[in-house]
């Protein structure tokens, strides 16, 4: 278990250290947790998305959908292919997976 001196540490280097603070920042936009997981999951292309959100019964715009990928593939966490001079699909890298199972651990953890 973390004293509390070195939980303030800690807590204090992810709010200081600049690559940890950018992916916190990002990490608390809208729909950005649901953006990671759909990439764990292989739904990286629009369509795929909304189709397995409007399945689930969950909202995820256009829009929205498509500025948390820029931003998680701005911040290494995805890559991006042209499927057309529009359209691109996401594929998870392999910090981006490091993350999304980060998150599923926290969720099951809190799950328990």
């Amino acid at each position: 278990m973390l004293t509390k001196s070195r939980g303030e540490e800690k807590a204090k280097h992810i709010l200081t250290d600049p690559k940890l603070s950018a992916i916190k920042a990002m990490l608390e936009k809208d729909h950005a947790i649901d953006c990671m997981l759909l990439l764990y999951m292989n739904r990286g292309k629009w369509k795929e998305a909304k189709d397995f959100m409007r399945e689930n019964n969950l909202t995820l715009s256009d829009g929205t959908f498509r500025a948390r990928m820029i931003e998680i593939e701005d911040m290494g966490l995805a890559k991006s292919e042209r499927i057309d001079p529009l359209k691109r699909y996401y594929l998870i890298t392999e910090l981006g997976e490091k993350v999304a199972k980060l998150l599923l651990e926290f969720f099951d953890a809190l799950d328990a």
